[in-house]
């Protein structure tokens, strides 16, 4: 564990720092990969803490959109699942859903094939969550690639597209619909 938190922080010290370009870097595919990762991870970590506040202002925990962002990916759950999901027990999750629903966050419904099962999907209130956390990642993602040029954006758009195929291929997931939000322009 202690060489992989030196690997990483001497990975942060990368961030920001141009990717080599040289033939070398060419010849070494691991080498690129791992400037690459540094790379990402930097940005993600930036774009995670950046919007964090954001999203949290509306006086939702960070639990909460969790858990509507796994219903968003997953569909309608049942506890059991969610609980699953989060890595939590059974009785912490249905008190975090207890309260998501005298929010008005998550509607409880039961299926039609077998009443006794009772599945967890986002309520008004939790659609409305979502679409307001996307619409923010949204602007701010705007912000920042206001900043590029013509030419920086152009490849960057290539590149997130090829890397979401490649994403999307490994998990098996091309094609994936996220469930009860609207997507926003």
């Amino acid at each position: 564990m202690v060489r992989m938190v030196q690997s990483i922080d001497a990975a942060d010290d990368r961030v920001g720092q141009p990717i080599p370009s040289t033939p070398a870097a060419a010849r070494d595919p691991e080498a690129l990969v791992d400037a690459i990762l540094t790379e990402l991870g930097g940005f993600i970590r930036d774009l995670r803490c950046g919007s964090t506040e954001r999203l949290v202002r509306g006086d939702l925990s960070m639990t909460q959109l969790h858990v509507l962002w796994q219903l968003e990916h997953h569909g309608a759950l049942p506890m059991s699942r969610i609980a699953e999901l989060l890595g939590i027990s059974l009785s912490n999750a249905t008190g975090l859903i207890e309260r998501m629903a005298e929010r008005g966050l998550i509607e409880r419904v039961r299926t039609e094939d077998d009443r006794r099962l009772v599945l967890i999907r986002p309520d008004v209130a939790g659609r409305q969550a979502l679409t307001e956390a996307e619409l923010l990642k949204r602007e701010a993602m705007r912000t920042v690639l206001q900043r590029l040029g013509p030419a920086q954006l152009r490849r960057v758009a290539d590149a997130l597209h090829d890397l979401h195929a490649a994403f999307s291929a490994e998990l098996g997931t091309t094609g994936h619909v996220h469930h009860f939000v609207d997507t926003a322009d």
